[in-house]
């Protein structure tokens, strides 16, 4: 029996964008809750726990990008033309934060605020945008003859901006948890309060958006709700019933690991979510992961590249995050 390509291609892209969200996710959402935080000394910690690591997380977006090229290049077409401005957007959003992380800390006090601004409105930009393309993606890409015939505006629509910002509760979340995580004393206190309202606005999101996509998608309804799927994926609302439960007892104690990896849990939990909803399309309703893949000799060729490449990423990744462990505080720094 042969290696099905197209289906192992599509797990190294679902990995890789996973590993995105996570990664990226927390260095997004320390962005988003910034404007909480007025004390310089407290911002220049919280900048300090991710400046180590913040410029190696869109390794994996761009892992996912080129594996979607390589291996599903219909796909990676329509979604590139579909989705055109609002991931160049995205892209200014992150070139913005990422500016704004090498010149805020040798500005001047009179000309900090705008590059704090800067990483702020950045974060924003490059966060929404990825939850107004999310939101188009499930909505669903009009295709005919394997090309892009919508509008240009087709993303937009009162879904996709509520996605957009349910993926900023999101990731305010996973930034406020990996600052408890790394810091100590009153701004870990703080955090952790921050974090408990955060639970329930992302919780409200996921409650709505869980409904709202079965009831406006025919298709998405009959793969939750009909037998025996109904019983299969049960679980998953019920692990994320857990999770918030569970989250919010750690915010509570005194392990200051366990509400990250709660919170971890529950963005894997709303990613199943949408991959049950969404597979095997690749470009919902219109292509099928095997309708869209390439010729199996481009599959194969690239596939030796991307099992080298990922090992070495996960890697590094691992090394540059055991090196700058421990807890972050101030006077420790960025220079």
């Amino acid at each position: 029996m042969g290696i099905d390509l197209p289906m192992l291609w599509a797990i190294i892209i679902l990995f890789g964008l996973m590993m995105y969200v996570v990664m990226d996710g927390f260095d997004l959402g320390i962005g988003l809750i910034f404007p909480f935080f007025r004390n310089k000394d407290d911002r220049d910690v919280m900048m300090n726990t991710v400046a180590p690591v913040w410029d190696g997380n869109e390794t994996w977006l761009v892992l996912g990008g080129a594996g979607l090229l390589a291996a599903f290049p219909v796909a990676y077409s329509v979604i590139l033309s579909a989705f055109y401005l609002p991931l160049i957007l995205m892209l200014v959003g992150l070139i913005f934060r990422g500016v704004a992380f090498e010149f805020r800390f040798k500005a001047s006090d009179r000309s900090r605020g705008w590059w704090d601004a800067a990483f702020v409105g950045g974060s924003v930009l490059a966060t929404f945008c990825q939850g107004l393309t999310l939101g188009g993606f499930i909505e669903g890409i009009a295709v005919r003859d394997g090309r892009y015939v919508g509008g240009a505006f087709d993303w937009f629509s009162a879904f996709s901006i509520f996605t957009g910002l349910g993926l900023l509760a999101a990731y305010a979340l996973l930034g406020g948890t990996w600052l408890i995580l790394k810091t100590e004393g009153l701004l870990q206190i703080r955090m952790k309060l921050l974090a408990r309202t955060l639970v329930w606005v992302l919780l409200l999101f996921i409650g709505a958006i869980s409904l709202w996509t079965p009831l406006a998608h025919e298709r998405v309804a009959a793969r939750w709700f009909s037998w025996p799927n109904f019983g299969w994926f049960m679980p998953v609302p019920l692990l994320v019933l857990w999770s918030v439960w569970r989250l919010f007892k750690a915010l509570r104690g005194d392990n200051d690991v366990a509400p990250f990896v709660y919170t971890l849990l529950l963005i894997f939990l709303g990613y199943s979510g949408l991959g049950i909803s969404l597979w095997p399309h690749i470009v919902p309703p219109a292509l099928s992961i095997d309708q869209a893949a390439g010729p199996p000799q481009s599959l194969g060729f690239a596939l030796v590249g991307a099992l080298l490449i990922v090992p070495l990423i996960l890697m590094y990744t691992a090394w540059g995050y055991w090196v700058f462990r421990g807890k972050v505080r101030h006077g420790d720094g960025y220079h």
